[in-house]
């Protein structure tokens, strides 16, 4: 293709050569250049891809864009445009023949609940012939293919390849997590929603390698209400006026307030033996009765935005009962069985407020005891290890701190962070570095009437230590530890 036809919805400077060359690919990493190759020279966290102009050009690039001076052998085309980071994401867009432009995209943004409901909207969709993508923290799933996830979002070379992919499997619709890295990085730029949805939202990613401020956190998550035609959003949430305060698109709410457009009514907690769930009706723009095998408020906050989402796609209420009623997510309160007992759960709450909300709503199930078992990842901010500490020592009867993603931290150093936060609470604690032995200790110790909630993992199948993953599912740990206990 033309180099004019990748760049045409860009504002650009020709530097150096001609835009009017032909080119074969489009590639942000320079081992990977090959002959023809239009080079994204992307400032990273750990290295600039500005420095390799001269290295792509020896391995036979046509072309670099880039976003501030360099140093270019002659020959090579040089195109400069204000932020490469956007302008690889509407390049890729072109590269790959403008592929959302044939589905329905559906974006989800919020600090909690994306991906419980990226899972039920693509499952109610599914239930009435839709054939549905979905880009997500466990997973891409395209037609039968799965693909686990580096990023909740990907990069956006990424998300236009899978778009591109969605459409060649003959998918008319995705369902995509959007998070505020992602809305930051320009890695959703140009992609035109159909329907943007707020969840909710917690001081969550606040930190160096992440967002600078709590007000940029709001700003970034707002950017996706100005490029979708309809924002659904939880009304509840005490940042939704802030977050949607320079949207331009048609607004629709959702909640337990009498002023939201889609509300739950008459909520009841159900319960038995291995099983823990919720009940309600919803009013408004539609009217009918819900049950979901999934407990708590939230779970009612994350199936009212599917329903708001499937509204749209005339589901019947019908359909949207039965998918609602079976919907299940890897590592969101998932349940376990290991005995008659008591109920043991792995669920990915990996922050204060997921944690948070998690606790309270297991409390409202009145179980004999809450028994947490978590850990804090490492190389991220301290004040999450002494805020998850903190409320774990409030509102869990017994807490075992373990380990998690130690990164290149010692795992020690990051249990005595959470201790710190506990002890400013009368909670009962004991720390258990492993996480094979925390788990043993605490199915061991299990008492009639427990809750035991594995946090922090989630869907996660492995454990980073000193920048190598090793495979670590918690499942499989439990089989083991049950069956060393029966030993």
């Amino acid at each position: 293709m033309k180099l004019t036809q990748l760049l045409e919805r860009l504002e650009y400077e020709v530097v150096q050569g001609s835009d009017d060359i032909e080119i074969t690919t489009l590639i942000n990493d320079s081992r990977k250049v090959e002959e023809g190759s239009v080079f994204v020279c992307i400032k990273g966290a750990v290295s600039d891809g500005h420095s390799y102009v001269t290295e792509v050009a020896e391995r036979g690039a046509a072309a670099v864009i880039v976003e501030k001076d360099v140093e270019a052998p002659e020959g090579l085309t040089v195109i400069r445009v204000s932020d490469t980071r956007y302008g690889l994401a509407l390049a890729s867009a072109a590269y790959f023949g403008y592929p959302a432009e044939k589905l329905k995209v559906i974006g989800i943004t919020g600090t909690k609940g994306k991906t419980t409901t990226t899972y039920m909207v693509k499952s109610i969709l599914e239930g009435v012939g839709h054939k549905v993508g979905l880009i997500g923290t466990i997973e891409a799933i395209i037609g039968e293919e799965t693909i686990p996830a580096n990023n909740t979002t990907p990069e956006s070379y990424t998300i236009q390849e899978y778009f591109a992919r969605m459409v060649e499997a003959g998918c008319d619709s995705v369902v995509m997590e959007v998070s505020s890295q992602g809305l930051m990085l320009h890695r959703t730029a140009g992609i035109p929603f159909e329907i943007g949805i707020f969840t909710n939202l917690g001081e969550d990613h606040i930190g160096p390698n992440e967002h600078k401020d709590f007000e940029d956190y709001k700003r970034c998550k707002g950017l996706l209400f100005r490029q979708c035609k309809t924002g659904i959003a939880n009304i509840d949430d005490r940042w939704f006026e802030d977050v949607f305060r320079g949207a331009t698109c048609k607004t629709e709410t959702f909640g337990f307030s009498e002023n939201a457009d889609l509300r739950a009514v008459q909520v009841e907690h159900i319960s038995a033996p291995g099983y823990l769930g919720v009940k309600y009706h919803v009013t408004g723009l539609m009217d009918f009765d819900v049950e979901i095998d999934i407990p708590g408020e939230f779970s009612v906050y994350n199936s009212l935005t599917a329903i708001a989402v499937c509204r749209h796609f005339d589901v019947p209420a019908e359909n949207i009962k039965k998918a609602l009623k079976t919907a299940k997510v890897k590592g969101r309160i998932e349940m376990v069985k290991v005995s008659d007992d008591f109920t043991l759960m792995i669920d990915y709450a990996h922050n204060a407020m997921s944690l948070e909300s998690l606790l309270h709503t297991l409390r409202d199930y009145n179980p004999g005891r809450i028994v947490t078992v978590f850990g804090c990842g490492g190389n991220r901010s301290r004040t999450r290890r002494y805020e998850m500490g903190e409320v774990s020592g409030k509102l869990s009867d017994f807490t075992i701190i373990t380990s998690d993603n130690p990164r290149f931290e010692e795992p020690q150093a990051i249990i005595d962070d959470i201790i710190t936060g506990i002890e400013k609470t009368d909670g009962e604690y004991i720390a258990v570095c492993d996480r094979k032995e925390a788990i043993k200790y605490a199915i061991a110790n299990g008492r009639p009437g427990d809750v035991i909630v594995l946090a922090g993992k989630g869907h996660e199948t492995y454990q980073e230590i000193k920048g190598v993953k090793y495979d670590m599912d918690e499942r499989v740990l439990i089989k083991e530890v049950l069956e060393e206990l029966k030993g």
